[in-house]
């Protein structure tokens, strides 16, 4: 640990906390990260070792959580101590976790059970467009051009913008849905809705449709992603709708899509 960090006083360890926040806002950080390397970065200057022992005190915890102190560490010796970041920490290598796909049947047993107008968009957006829990909440009315027939996707992970089509399904639930304020969806209260409300329809929608399978919002833009794949969609046209930064992160999908799959089986 950098020798003038061990002795802080309490009000230099503020103003080193303050810059480092500030660092993270000029950088356009979401606030759930800047929350999360905010708590790092304290537990770190109270330890009083280097960020190698800091790291090794975590190395039982999961890749991602060792991702998030190392990165956290570099970024605040690296933007706020002005220092070059030497540690190279090897990081296990990440284990592949297939997401849960709900196939084209029981997609539309969901749909079918959800007679609630404000509920079925709500589905259609998770799975006629692929988008993000957040990116449902903060879609406008202004987002949907109807006449291209796509959606300008405005707030998202990451902060980049994209374009993803305006399906045919979803384009006529949004239609006789069209009110009078910005956000698409909101309650009968006037309020936006919220995660815990997205998470609720979805889950009470799985429930009706009686299917076994942990049933998530994101489970339908995984499914979306996988749908388009055995149709023979590019992987990297599905990139771009996902709106991920990274092909790897799409690869997934590539596990679990059954087209090849079902290929392979008719050598047999």
């Amino acid at each position: 640990m950098n020798k003038n960090l061990k002795n802080l006083s309490p009000v230099e360890r503020y103003k080193l906390i303050g810059k480092f926040t500030e660092e993270m806002k000029l950088r356009k950080y979401s606030s759930k990260t800047g929350k999360s390397y905010i708590s790092i970065i304290k537990r770190f200057l109270n330890y009083k070792k280097s960020p190698r022992n800091f790291l090794m005190l975590h190395a039982g915890k999961s890749r991602s959580t060792v991702r998030s102190i190392y990165f956290a560490l570099k970024f605040f010796y690296e933007k706020v101590l002005d220092e070059k970041f030497n540690e190279k920490i090897p990081l296990v290598k990440k284990k592949i976790k297939l997401p849960i796909v709900l196939n084209k049947e029981e997609i539309i047993e969901m749909f079918e059970v959800t007679k609630n107008a404000k509920h079925k968009t709500v589905l259609a957006l998770l799975y006629y467009a692929g988008l993000r829990l957040s990116e449902v909440i903060n879609l406008k009315w202004n987002d949907v051009d109807f006449n291209r027939d796509v959606i300008h996707v405005k707030i998202t992970k990451g902060g980049n913008e994209r374009v993803v089509f305006l399906h045919e399904k979803l384009k006529g639930l949004l239609k006789d849905l069209s009110g009078s304020s910005k956000l698409i969806l909101i309650s009968e209260r006037g309020n936006k809705y919220n995660k815990r409300t997205i998470q609720q329809i979805v889950k009470n929608s799985a429930k009706k449709a009686k299917i076994s399978k942990r049933v998530t919002p994101h489970t339908l833009r995984h499914s979306f992603a996988t749908h388009l794949l055995e149709a023979g969609a590019d992987i990297r046209y599905i990139q771009s709708l996902l709106g991920h930064k990274n092909l790897q992160t799409t690869r997934v999908y590539t596990h679990i899509a059954n087209k090849n799959i079902k290929n392979l089986a008719r050598l047999l």
